[in-house]
């Protein structure tokens, strides 16, 4: 039920070069960030979705907030972009065809930009305006994993850099994100892949596996929305996080464990001993990064 329309080789190769992308990309940053040594628990490891999943609405749309207070784009861009994140708050759900027509809207004013300026921007607006919109349940349950030797990472849509500010201001070990093509520290006007979305994210955790050496029947996957079930089918143990209505669904149906942090409804209890055993908003950015206003 989670196939989207005009699926093809085309598609699905884009999503693979996207996956082998953010793999590297993970990597690479991993080895920057200030996380502690190597864990003991090294095949183990937890996945976990970012909006709607680890913080309150779309990452996205609040460092675009914090953009828009820069300059970087008019206040009627912005006002296209709080409609798609009430309907993404009211709703709970995010489309590949949303997210895949955000590739010609708005923020190409992102591209030829430096890497180092996004940098800097998205730390400031991470303590602005993301830092009190983290889901404390969800931290909780990352942090679960930490204390027992795994390590976590995040997996989004959103552009891998800003991914990788939240990841480590939350002191996780690393994200995976879209790739946008850049030389010399300028972004190029290309992605490399495709947004990392649907399957997407189910081919960068299958490459991120393979590169750190993950037995993903031990790991467990964390997200929110149906356009995620590929990523959380790969894992041992997956959990719902906040479910839009077809992924919880899906959660009942193959007996997946649920917590729902909106409300302090718990349609499953998680413990450790459960969760550790079994061991488009968002990509707008991105494609801002990778596409200029013609």
């Amino acid at each position: 039920m989670w196939r989207s329309r005009g699926d093809g080789p085309e598609r699905e190769r884009l999503a693979e070069m996207a996956g082998e992308a953010s793999a590297d990309a993970a990597v690479a940053m991993e080895s920057q960030l200030d996380v502690p040594p190597a864990p003991p628990d090294l095949t183990a490891a937890a996945f976990f979705d970012v909006d709607n999943t680890m913080m309150m609405g779309a990452s996205i749309f609040h460092f675009a907030r914090g953009l828009a207070a820069r300059k970087y784009f008019t206040t009627s861009d912005l006002a296209g972009f709080a409609w798609q994140q009430i309907k993404f708050r009211v709703g709970g759900r995010e489309s590949h065809s949303g997210v895949q027509s955000s590739r010609e809207q708005a923020l190409s004013f992102v591209a030829g930009k430096t890497v180092a300026e996004m940098n800097q921007v998205g730390e400031e607006i991470y303590d602005e305006l993301m830092a009190d919109k983290i889901w404390s349940g969800t931290r909780a349950l990352a942090e679960m994993h930490l204390n027992a030797g795994q390590r976590v990472w995040l997996v989004t849509a959103t552009p891998v850099e800003l991914a990788a500010i939240i990841s480590r201001r939350l002191g996780l070990t690393g994200a995976l994100g879209t790739v946008a093509e850049h030389v010399d520290g300028v972004y190029t006007g290309r992605l490399v892949g495709d947004l990392l979305h649907g399957r997407a994210k189910a081919h960068a955790v299958r490459a991120l596996a393979a590169r750190e050496g993950l037995n993903l029947r031990r790991c467990t996957a964390y997200s929110d929305s149906s356009n995620d079930i590929p990523m959380l089918s790969v894992c041992g143990t997956a959990v719902a996080v906040n479910p839009d209505a077809g992924l919880r669904e899906v959660a009942r149906a193959r007996g997946w464990e649920i917590r729902d942090f909106r409300t302090g409804r718990k349609a499953a209890k998680i413990g450790v001993p459960s969760v550790l055993g079994a061991g488009a908003l968002a990509g707008a950015v991105a494609a801002g990064m990778a596409y200029r206003r013609r």
